[in-house]
Order: structure tokens, then C-alpha cells, then sequence
């Protein structure tokens, strides 16, 4: 009895170190494979990674891990001179294969995204003094509510038009006016200088895995984006 008592207590002490080895291990991966995505995203902040399953150094012994998690801040897409902040981007990168070295991540079999944009960045970033907000639902589709400033056209100065975010080529946000004021649509110079305002593209070209957009829903807490991709690259 004694020796099984020993026994017993041998297993457990050598258990609890591969369990510490185990979180030491996946510490060390996640912080890795954060810095890289940090670099080779040009991020100014570091994400966070973690890396689901258990144990880690089992899978890492077959180069295939069951998930990989990353929360992304601070991804921004510029154009027209304008910034898009992307407030948060959590991704999803599942059956994760790694180099023969051991060192990176080669490819993911399949990974799904979201990503959010608050209505605050969407007006910094559609120009001075146009504000974005929430503008409800119509025939089941969300919509925004622009309200551009046009100081040269005081007849419109309060105008408010309808509009809506949508996705184009899997990498392109489009912020665009559905409609326009009847008399502004029959002035080209009205019509141009609102559009100008109220109509803008922001290229999402660093996106994690190569990830492509998939949906857009406006709510009233901001812009929602969906993402997803299959054979996907993931630096880290």
C-alpha cells in the first residue's frame, strides 16, 4: 500500500509539472505569435492571442493546433486623405498547421471574423463636420443617417439623408447616400458637393489571414462586420 501511495503521489507530482509546462509553453506561443502579427501588421498596439486545446504540447508534437484566437485594435484604413478606425477585430483561426521548424504558423483550414466601427470614427473619418449615426430599419435593411455640412448651399444646411454601409470585393468598406433631396439631384453642383461628403471607400488591405468581409449590419451601438476565409495564412 505504501508503494502505490508512493506511486500515486510520483503521478500527480509529474502531472502537475506537465501542466505547468504545458501553460508555460502556450504563454511563450501566444506572445510570439502576437509580436508577429503586431510587425508584420504594422499595428501600433500588440494583440491579444490565445490558443485554445489542451494539452499544447501534444498538439504542437503533430504541427496542427486546434484553435487560434486573436483580438486586433487599432487597424485603421486610410483613403482620401481620411482615417476608418476599426474599433476591435476578434478572428477565429481553426485546424492551425506549423511550419516543419515549429516556429510559425503556415495556414489555417478555415477562420471567421468581426470586426466593429463606432458611428464617432465613421464621422472622423467621412470628413469635417459630417456626422454618422445610427439611422434604423427600412424594408428589413439597416441604414445610417448622414448629415454633411455645406455652408455654400445654406437652403440645404440641415439636411440629413439617408444612407447605408455596405461591403465591396471582400476588402472595401462603402459608406453611401441611398438618395438625395430632388432639388439637389437636379443640380449637379449640389448633387457633387454632397456626394462628396456622404459617399466614401475605405480599403481594408491588412486584414489578418488575408480575411475577406463578408456582411455589414448597422445597429444602433455602431457598424458590425463579419469575416471569414478558408486556407487562410496567419503570421505568428
Amino acid at each position: 500500500m505504501r508503494a502505490l501511495r508512493v506511486l500515486l503521489v510520483i503521478v500527480v507530482i509529474l502531472g502537475g509539472l506537465f501542466v505547468a509546462a504545458d501553460r508555460i509553453a502556450v504563454n511563450f506561443a501566444e506572445d510570439k505569435a502576437a509580436d508577429k502579427i503586431r510587425s508584420s501588421q504594422g499595428l501600433d498596439r500588440t494583440p491579444e492571442v490565445s490558443i485554445t486545446g489542451f494539452p499544447f504540447l501534444t498538439q504542437v508534437a503533430g504541427r496542427s493546433l486546434d484553435q487560434v484566437d486573436a483580438k486586433i485594435d487599432g487597424l485603421n484604413a486610410t483613403a482620401e486623405g481620411h482615417t476608418l478606425r476599426i474599433q476591435e477585430l476578434s478572428a477565429q483561426f481553426h485546424d492551425v498547421k506549423l511550419t516543419s521548424d515549429y516556429t510559425s504558423i503556415e495556414s489555417a483550414a478555415s477562420a471567421t471574423g468581426e470586426a466593429r466601427i463606432s458611428y464617432a470614427d465613421l464621422t472622423t473619418a467621412s470628413g469635417k463636420n459630417v456626422k454618422v449615426s445610427y439611422g434604423g430599419e427600412k424594408n428589413g435593411k439597416s441604414q445610417v443617417k448622414i448629415s454633411p455640412n455645406l455652408p455654400n448651399l445654406p437652403m440645404l444646411n440641415s439636411l440629413e439623408v439617408t444612407g447605408s454601409v455596405s461591403i465591396v470585393n471582400g476588402d472595401t468598406v462603402r459608406l453611401r447616400a441611398d438618395t438625395l433631396p430632388a432639388l439637389c439631384s437636379q443640380l449637379s453642383a449640389c448633387r457633387n458637393q454632397v456626394r462628396a461628403q456622404t459617399d466614401h471607400e475605405w480599403k481594408l488591405n491588412r486584414l489578418p489571414g488575408g480575411l475577406k468581409l463578408d456582411k455589414v449590419v448597422s445597429t444602433p451601438e455602431g457598424i458590425s462586420i463579419s469575416a471569414s476565409g478558408k486556407d487562410v495564412k496567419l503570421p505568428g
